[in-house]
């Protein structure tokens, strides 16, 4: 007679996408400051083969097929404040405020689609800082290919509406700068910034 081996509990059991959650949210620092100084050393913009953060990249919608394409961008980092005249005539009181209401994503979003302009911009992540810079990945979808035209969950890409997603505010990073995340039927910034009289978000 066999004897039946008892049944292990596989609900505590966590798949690879936790663990690489986990070790993202307190990363090696001594590997993140030597991969810093290389992306340091290369261009502003650099297409690369896989996403540093699988797991966060395949939760925005990246897949291993053709017409997916990651590209890790540099962005300067600092505070927004209009620049103080140094001569000539000048107000009484000198600015202090910030000029620009949009997130660094979103900025590096569209940096990415003015140099890629038959790409789309699907979503974007950070993957490290240092004192100058902002490093992101940036998930971007070429619409003419067949594999994208194809795919059920990806087609919508292709449509005319989606055109410069990133410039039009229309991805993740750019709703929230723009104050969209919020439902509330007080908000004054839907459907636009415009249409709700500049009142703020």
């Amino acid at each position: 007679m066999v004897e039946e081996k008892p049944k292990e509990n596989l609900k505590g059991v966590k798949g690879l996408y936790h663990y690489l959650r986990q070790a993202w949210k307190k990363p090696d620092k001594k590997t993140l400051r030597e991969r810093m100084i290389a992306w340091r050393k290369s261009g502003v913009f650099t297409k690369v083969d896989k996403p540093l953060r699988l797991d966060r990249a395949r939760t925005l919608g990246y897949k291993d097929k053709k017409g997916f394409v990651v590209i890790r961008i540099r962005l300067k980092r600092g505070g927004h404040k209009r620049p103080r005249p140094n001569k000539g005539r000048r107000s009484k009181r000198l600015h202090t405020r910030k000029n620009l209401k949009m997130n660094y994503k979103w900025i590096a979003e569209q940096r990415v689609e003015r140099k890629y302009k038959n790409l789309v911009v699907l979503n974007s992540y950070p993957i490290g800082k240092d004192g100058i810079h902002y490093f992101y990945e940036v998930i971007c979808v070429d619409p003419t290919k067949p594999e994208i035209k194809n795919d059920k969950t990806m087609k919508w890409v292709c449509e005319p509406t989606n055109k410069k997603r990133a410039m039009r505010g229309l991805t993740s990073a750019g709703k929230k700068s723009r104050g969209l995340r919020s439902k509330n039927p007080m908000n004054k910034s839907r459907p636009s910034m415009r249409a709700g009289g500049r009142k703020g978000k």
